[in-house]
């Protein structure tokens, strides 16, 4: 990250609250509505179950109240898909393809903003995993980590989003995506369990079932 962009970002991503606000229907499953600043949340999902949607829901409701995001390793981030789930698209930041070199970008990013969505190109080593959770702690930040249930991410996670199943509703065509997900953490959550929600319902949103 330039160094000029790293001190304009990092004010805002060192004020504030303990916790980064969330949208429905995630506010009412974390405890106080929101993330805690230097925690690891794991979203894990199979391709083409909505882990990437799932993601980037929590990052929404934060982006739009002032606080900075950045996506790493994401390809084809779909930035209207990702507008449609309220994320503020002025306050991200997106790494597409940083190859071999995921984890120090994402480390670099961390100087400036608040929550990291990372989906790595492969399995990630055990020191690489708690060198990144170190550095989110350090930083006061949320690390969002993308993973499959084939690579799953190495180490205990604050709060774990993992999405079981989802089928698309068709009608003349894609009306919204049902999916099956698993809530659980480390004493983190308020409502573990499953949860049915629509990923993106017909507004393109998150919702309850």
């Amino acid at each position: 990250m330039p160094t000029e962009l790293a001190a304009r970002l990092r004010p805002v991503a060192l004020a504030g609250s303990r916790l980064l606000p969330l949208t429905e229907p995630w506010c009412d499953v974390v405890p106080a509505g929101g993330l805690r600043r230097g925690s690891t949340v794991v979203v894990q999902s199979a391709a083409g179950l909505g882990g990437l949607s799932l993601a980037l829901s929590l990052v929404s409701e934060a982006s739009t109240q002032g606080y900075w995001a950045a996506v790493v390793g994401v390809d084809d981030p779909g930035v209207v898909a990702i507008a449609d789930l309220g994320v503020d698209l002025r306050r991200v930041l997106f790494v597409p393809r940083p190859r071999g070199a995921w984890a120090e970008s994402a480390a670099d990013l961390l100087d400036g903003v608040d929550l990291l969505v990372v989906r790595p190109p492969s399995r990630v080593a055990h020191g690489v995993a708690r060198r990144l959770a170190d550095r989110v702690r350090e930083r006061s930040a949320v690390l969002i980590m993308l993973s499959e249930p084939t690579s799953p991410w190495p180490l205990p996670a604050d709060l774990s989003f993992d999405v079981t199943s989802s089928r698309w509703e068709v009608s003349s065509r894609l009306e919204c995506r049902s999916a099956t997900v698993r809530v659980s953490g480390r004493g983190a959550v308020a409502h573990a369990g499953e949860h049915v929600v629509l990923l993106p319902n017909r507004r393109g949103r998150v919702a309850v079932r």
